[in-house]
């Protein structure tokens, strides 16, 4: 049961676009890497190309949110917001998300993306995005792997695999594991920079292509599907599991890891919240219930189908 909040912490709530909107314009100007050591707001302004009126106003409620220390007119950055100045890219990612949320309005009136048909992402926005991916990829990977077991691998496919975070940690896991990750025209060579950088380009590659339409491949023992079928909508996902399902070999997995919402679809907050991103940011994009991936995969043919809990939220489904 979800406790029912009192009318000023939903005020609180209201109001708190506020606060996040500061962090969000600081992060935006770089300014936690602009303080260096510590600066004043005329030398950042000029630094940053701002107005020193305002980048003042800016820095003083920095300080009054505990992000930032200031001595006389010098301000600096305290040991936690030091992180802000080397994880930039990462964060940018959610800068950029402040614009499709402020359409949620029209997104719940119209019951899709506000965004223009066929739009797509810039490539400073590509790199944001897959560099929030890889981040994330990279705390929990080792757990997933560990979750999962790499040792009866040998063939992996990591589907819409990104930054190849995941297919990485796999490979690193198993010397005898070799992975193929499936992504867009513009995401290939983010991918194939991770891979040159872990030394494992002899067996960790890439392939072009839409994992909702091109050919997936056959014989895999592995398939990951992580953080990709919130993309779809109900009648892509039992298409994309009936795809899996032909591409697998007679003892192969398939492994989706994503947000798993209750059956009430309240809870965790954070996929119910996510639910209303891929709202805004997607045409037909949501979070899905055990339940609902349970009927699916069944459909498409798999038979044991386990839910794994061990931080990472994990369903594993075999054909047999």
């Amino acid at each position: 049961m979800v406790a029912t909040r009192s009318l000023d912490d939903m005020m609180g709530a209201i109001r708190a676009f506020q606060e996040s909107r500061v962090f969000l314009t600081a992060l935006e100007l770089d300014l936690f890497r602009s303080l260096g050591e510590g600066s004043t707001a005329p030398v950042v302004a000029a630094c940053i190309g701002a107005d020193a009126r305002a980048m003042e106003m800016l820095l003083n409620a920095l300080v009054a949110l505990g992000s930032l220390e200031k001595t006389e007119t010098v301000f600096r950055c305290t040991s936690e917001s030091k992180a802000f100045a080397t994880s930039r890219t990462e964060l940018m990612h959610t800068v950029r998300r402040w614009d499709t949320w402020s359409t949620l309005t029209e997104c719940v009136r119209t019951g899709t993306t506000a965004k223009q048909p066929g739009a797509k992402r810039d490539q400073d926005g590509t790199e944001d995005f897959i560099g929030a991916m890889h981040a994330r990829a990279r705390r929990v990977a080792d757990q997933v792997v560990l979750a999962i077991g790499a040792e009866r691998v040998t063939s992996m496919l990591d589907l819409g695999g990104g930054p190849a975070t995941f297919a990485i940690a796999f490979a690193r896991a198993h010397s005898g594991l070799h992975a193929e990750v499936l992504d867009l025209a513009s995401v290939v060579p983010i991918a194939e920079r991770h891979i040159r950088e872990s030394g494992l380009s002899d067996r960790v590659k890439t392939r072009v292509g839409d994992l909702r339409s091109d050919p997936l491949g056959q014989g895999y023992d592995l398939i990951l599907a992580s953080a990709v079928c919130h993309i779809l909508d109900e009648a892509e996902n039992q298409e994309l599991f009936r795809r899996c399902a032909r591409a697998l070999g007679p003892k192969g997995r398939l492994v989706i890891r994503e947000f798993i919402l209750a059956p009430d679809r309240t809870q965790p907050k954070e996929a119910a919240l996510f639910a209303l991103n891929m709202l805004t940011a997607t045409a037909r994009g949501n979070v899905y219930t055990e339940a609902e991936y349970r009927e699916w995969l069944s459909a498409a043919g798999f038979q044991n189908i386990t839910r794994k809990r061990n931080g990472e939220d994990l369903i594993v489904a075999s054909l047999s």
